[in-house]
Formats: structure tokens, sequence, C-alpha cells
């Protein structure tokens, strides 16, 4: 041990090597799934609402409209879509386990390998 690093080790560290291990994935939780893909589809709406909203005040400052039209129906798509795609991202994500879980009864499920 040196007097200028208190933590050095005289032992000599052995290199880790990797060791592969296959893992088979036969059930998926039903309701992780759904909240999952409806989180993940709730912020994917926020993203097309505000794209909406955003082609919807183009498009009024375009014909040379009311902006204030346009503006309530772009906030009106930043709140609805987030609503709609979140709720059908859970119902997606429920029917998606549900038949991942009946398919992987019979065929053994999705097999990886971790290193």
């Amino acid at each position: 041990m040196s007097a200028t690093n208190p933590y050095e080790s005289s032992a000599v560290a052995q290199p880790m090597t990797a060791t592969r291990r296959t893992v088979t994935v036969k059930r998926l939780d039903v309701m992780s799934c759904g909240t999952m893909l409806g989180v993940l589809y709730a912020i994917l709406g926020l993203i097309v609402g505000a794209m909406f909203t955003l082609m919807a005040l183009v498009g009024v400052a375009a014909q040379g409209g009311d902006a204030v039209a346009g503006l309530i129906g772009g906030i009106g798509a930043i709140i609805i879509m987030p609503l709609f795609y979140g709720v059908g991202g859970f119902i997606g994500g429920i029917i998606g386990a549900l038949l991942y879980n009946m398919c992987a009864t019979f065929v053994g499920g999705i097999k990886f390998d971790l290193e």
C-alpha cells in the first residue's frame, strides 16, 4: 500500500467474466401492462394534442379568422387526446397481456439471453 493512496489494495483484482443466462417470460401481469401502456399512450396523446393545437392555430391564422376558436379547439385537443389515448392504451395493454398469457401457455413464452 502506498502512502499517497490509503484506499489502494494490495490484492490484485480479478477480471469479471460475463455469464449468460436464458430467462423465459411465461406470464405478464395484466394490470401492470395496462397501466404502463396507458401512461405511455397518454404521454403520446399529449404530444399529438400539442401538434393539433399548433396546427389549429396556424390554420386559423392563415385564414385570418378568430384565433380564440382555434385556441379553444387546440386546448380541447390537449385535454381530450391524452385521455382517449391513455384509456385506449390501458385497454390495449390489458388485451395484449391477456393474449400473451394465453399464447404463452401453448408456446412456452419468450426467451431472453441475459448477461
